[in-house]
């Protein structure tokens, strides 16, 4: 069935900006668009020509009143809340992206509703413009290669690294992901800095079907190797699985040699067998 023809149909009468369309089954839908400053724009598709009509104005109306802002979004609008951001930031800057950013001077929002707002640098503007974040809880990861990852491990934390313990929010706004408000607090794989009786001990776990304890070290530099030769004795024990390894920054190799043949490993890694 041709355009015209589903548009006699279904929609006897003409409605701006609407389009209707077919799907595979048969069924029919409507679809908004609008165009702006010279780009043509799709608002997305309906189940009926009066909601894609509700949607274009809405769009238009957002276009046309610098004072409707995301926040201004109430649950009641068609036009779905990507849109409406999207539609505001190429109204007030001039670039329209996929994904619902608002640009500031410095910094940009990336909007995942209304009241929950990320904050980034513009340097990492073209990477969230074609990486669409989502969450779940308070992790926050996006797809990449058909893989989920952590937003978090663009800055150096580890992507199952626990706020306060590995890394923590200097102003304590945990919406907040700009590199000056992140500070890494443990950055070697496996190691656990945790308080006994006033005094800070390095606890390292490595997970093999399961989280295994290492030992616990003075100092993280040590904790850090012992992750590596526990590695190394799973690896030579037969463990299949890749573990990452640390780079300690500014240790000599005679130094990192002194240190690894001197740790003690536990028992339960040392007679691990898969």
């Amino acid at each position: 069935m041709s355009g015209k023809k589903i548009a006699k149909k279904y929609d006897t009468v003409h409605y701006e900006g609407v389009f209707p369309a077919v799907k595979k089954n048969g069924e029919t839908y409507f679809r908004a668009s609008l165009t702006f400053r010279g780009k043509h724009i799709s608002l997305g598709s309906f189940s009926t020509a009066e909601d894609a009509h509700t949607a274009y104005l809405e769009g238009r109306h957002v276009l046309a009143d610098k004072s409707c802002t995301p926040e201004h979004y109430t649950s009641d609008c068609l036009l779905h809340f990507e849109k409406w951001v999207c539609l505001a930031n190429y109204r007030d800057n001039g670039f329209y992206f996929g994904n619902p950013i608002f640009m500031g001077k410095k910094m940009f929002f990336y909007y995942l509703s209304p009241t929950r707002v990320l904050k980034f640098d513009l340097d990492d503007l073209f990477y969230y413009s074609s990486h669409k974040i989502m969450c779940r809880g308070n992790h926050y990861f996006v797809a990449d290669y058909g893989l989920q990852v952590s937003i978090v491990s663009r800055y150096g934390i580890k992507p199952y690294a626990r706020e306060g313990r590995d890394f923590r929010f200097i102003n304590g706004d945990c919406t907040d992901f700009r590199r000056e408000n992140l500070e890494v607090l443990n950055v070697y794989h496996g190691v656990t800095p945790e308080q006994k009786k006033g005094q800070y001990v390095y606890t390292v776990r490595i997970h093999i079907k399961g989280n295994y304890i290492v030992g616990r070290y003075t100092d993280e530099i040590r904790a850090a190797i012992a992750y590596n030769k526990a590695a190394d004795i799973l690896k030579k024990n037969g463990v299949s699985k890749s573990f990452a390894q640390n780079y300690i920054e500014g240790l000599s190799p005679s130094r990192y040699a002194e240190i690894y043949s001197s740790l003690h490993i536990s028992p339960k890694i040392t007679d691990y067998r898969p």
